[in-house]
């Protein structure tokens, strides 16, 4: 599948190379969000469809894991070149499901890239360790293997990069996998499982298993699969990390968030505006590393407040797919921000416009009634900012994930920080200042998995891990990066014992400890 149009398509479970025939028990509609048009339908796995797909990528798991690292690294730089050279149809396709612009999609796949980039010289990380004569005769080495099967469960806002957080470097340790990506825009998996298959990978190394909570359970009980990489709501989180533990699996589930953007009178006011209309409104505010609150440290709120009001005003929100913008009236400009994913998600977050304003928010841009370059029947929510909100609000406390940025205002950096470290929540942090010294006692401060210091969106490159604290990741693993490799493989210790003919010892039993003489 390389493309994505207003014909309505089947998508269906991809095991062993190659689509899966035959009848589904279920399907469910696949949408535009910026027309509102049905444009496919999605299989939904039955429990007898799960095992199947987990059986392949168990037969498939025992070669991969024995093929040599220079293959694997062979076929990780294939897909790295032909990614890199049809990324344009991977963000169309994004684009006519999830409903982002098509410039945040190519950004979202070269973030996912980089990934794929630090998996293709991954062999250094799985390096053992060796020490000679560790006892008398005696030679110890370590060596990291693959787990066999494993399964990644990805959310519908980033239906490329999530996943690509994890299948690279669990392929390149020798893994096969099972894909069970959102049913709300699932074509990117199947469009990257074809590209697999076209870099060499083996049949039912990648797999793509299609549906709802049935594929999730089977995933998290199956005794084929070793562990589970999770990102989504942390209520959805605690339910994965509680059940795949409980059937004896590794799990790293990274939860939902509630980021604080932090600036002190000190800043730089335009880049600190500039910074939280970027963070605020990407993507439509639906990213687990969103700022969904900046924390406002007197005296500069109503300046701050008014130069983020009247860059939101400047937002063109429409139709983000390349037909689009060329088929727009005047310049021909590409939309800043597109729909929100379906009409139930963008009803939801409009209604938190709605308890925030009742709570006693002020409203300074109202996106309920935003004017889209896109469909009438599109599910469209505009930018909205609010100012003194407090910490008793719904608006405040709840994760949103749309384009609704909540202004709270203190009195001093202890408040800033105080306020941060009381959510319940620890996934990423800002903070917006021109003090050094302010910045190091910042960092050392909040309990917040990733901090950024004047970078509203601190997500880490590949080489680094990415995760966050509290209720924001459950189990000890955060994603990519060298914790990733880790993860993905276990340790084994081999002690090995070699004796010389010319030299042998004595017999004799002896009941102690070994000796070193």
């Amino acid at each position: 599948m390389r493309g994505m149009s207003e014909t309505t398509t089947d998508i269906v479970h991809w095991v062993d190379g190659a689509a899966l025939t035959g009848s589904p028990t279920g399907w469910a509609d696949v949408t535009n969000p910026a027309t509102g048009r049905v444009t496919g339908r999605v299989a939904l796995a039955s429990e007898p469809d799960a095992t199947h797909v987990i059986a392949s990528a168990a037969r498939a798991a025992r070669g991969w894991g024995t093929t040599s690292l220079a293959r694997r690294t062979q076929v990780l730089f294939a897909f790295r070149e032909l990614l890199n050279s049809r990324k344009d149809e991977l963000a169309a396709i994004i684009t006519a499901e999830h409903g982002k612009v098509h410039s945040d999609a190519m950004g979202e796949i070269s973030r996912g890239l980089e990934v794929v980039e630090f998996a293709c010289g991954i062999s250094h990380l799985l390096k053992g360790g060796h020490s000679e004569e560790a006892s008398t005769g005696v030679d110890v080495h370590s060596k990291r293997v693959p787990l066999g099967v494993v399964g990644i469960i990805s959310p519908f806002n980033f239906p490329a990069m999530v996943p690509m957080w994890f299948f690279p470097i669990a392929i390149a340790d020798g893994n096969a996998l099972v894909l069970k990506p959102s049913e709300k825009d699932p074509s990117a998996a199947n469009w990257l499982a074809a590209l697999w298959q076209e870099a060499g990978l083996p049949d039912g190394v990648f797999n793509v298993l299609h549906g709802d909570k049935t594929a999730v359970d089977a995933l998290l009980t199956s005794p084929d699969v070793q562990a589970i990489s999770f990102v989504g709501s942390t209520p959805i989180a605690e339910y994965v990390y509680e059940t795949a533990s409980r059937h004896g699996k590794r799990v790293q589930a990274l939860g939902g968030a509630k980021n604080h953007m932090v600036v002190l009178p000190d800043a730089d006011l335009d880049l600190a505006a500039d910074s939280a209309v970027n963070a605020g409104y990407g993507s439509a505010g639906e990213r687990c590393m969103a700022i969904s609150v900046l924390v406002a440290v007197d005296p500069i709120g109503d300046e701050l407040v008014a130069r983020i009001a009247d860059r939101t005003r400047t937002l063109l929100i429409g139709d983000g797919s390349t037909g689009a913008t060329r088929e727009a009236t005047g310049t021909g400009k590409e939309a800043d921000m597109g729909p929100l994913v379906t009409k139930a998600h963008r009803d939801r977050v409009s209604s938190f416009i709605d308890s925030g304003e009742a709570a006693g928010a002020k409203v300074v841009v109202d996106g309920r009634d935003v004017a889209a370059r896109g469909g009438t029947d599109g599910f469209w929510l505009g930018p909205t900012l609010f100012d003194d909100v407090t910490p008793d609000m719904d608006i405040y406390r709840e994760e949103i994930f749309g384009p609704v940025l909540s202004v709270v205002r203190v009195g001093s950096y202890d408040e800033a920080v105080a306020l941060v470290n009381a959510n319940e929540y620890g996934n990423g942090t800002a903070v917006f200042t021109n003090d050094g010294g302010a910045a190091r006692r910042f960092e050392a401060d909040v309990s917040v998995g990733m901090i950024g210091v004047n970078v509203p969106v601190p997500v880490p490159v590949a080489y680094y891990s990415f995760g966050g604290w509290k209720r924001s990741l459950f189990g000890d693993t955060h994603a990519h990066g060298t914790e990733g490799v880790h993860f993905f493989t276990r340790g084994k210790v081999v002690t090995t014992r070699w004796i010389d003919p010319a030299n042998r010892p004595e017999g004799g039993l002896e009941l102690g400890f070994p000796r070193n003489d």
